[in-house]
């Protein structure tokens, strides 16, 4: 596995010293913190003709922004890839290693083969070509907020159809974050085939 010191571009539009030539792919995840759940990468190549307004960390952007930007995303990009680690992936490997799994997923995933790879953060999943890791690159990079609202979107959407099969949780609403209303249902229903085992709220109702 690569790794390197993880840097602020300022800007990234300007390049560093020693870019190569050729696509670069942002990759970012969602999912790392709730309680049930797999964890989603994903992974975009965007296209400079067509360039994208409103970029930014899902987390800083309403819901109906990222599901706009969702679709244009899809619709203009050079190739994006979506991918998970599984529940049961997290329960044996951990979450971190669960997560740099589904990031490696996604880079694995797309049509293109970039030259480099930033990923938001400060690990590295293991991958063939150069990639750097970048403190709050989510709100940095274009490429990289591009794949935090993909991530973002696609395990809200997943939860959404969790809530359809478990409605006493409120999956639609805290999106499976431990909050007062999720510990308690766990508390009066004990888990969920989608609740993570090898995480302490969940392990204790157990």
């Amino acid at each position: 596995m690569r790794s390197k010191k993880s840097y602020a571009p300022e800007p990234w539009q300007a390049s560093l010293p020693w870019h190569p030539p050729g696509l670069v792919a942002g990759v970012d995840e969602a999912g790392r913190g709730p309680l049930a759940g797999p964890v989603v990468a994903a992974a975009v190549i965007l296209d400079d003709h067509q360039p994208i307004a409103g970029l930014d960390d899902s987390k800083k952007l309403s819901a109906a922004r990222r599901e706009r930007l969702y679709d244009e995303i899809r619709a203009k990009a050079l190739c994006c890839s979506i991918a998970e680690a599984s529940v049961e992936e997290i329960d044996r490997l951990n979450i971190l290693q669960a997560t740099l799994l589904a990031m490696r997923r996604a880079v694995l995933g797309l049509r293109l083969k970039p030259v480099l790879v930033l990923v938001d953060g400060n690990r590295l999943p293991p991958l063939e070509m150069p990639a750097e890791a970048i403190v709050k690159g989510d709100a940095r990079v274009q490429a990289i907020s591009a794949a935090s609202i993909l991530a973002k979107v696609h395990r809200d959407r997943w939860c959404a159809e969790l809530h359809q099969r478990y409605p006493q949780y409120g999956f639609s609403g805290h999106k499976g974050y431990g909050t007062a209303l999720h510990l308690a249902a766990l508390r009066e229903h004990g888990a969920c085939p989608e609740h993570r085992r090898s995480f302490a709220p969940v392990a204790h109702v157990l």
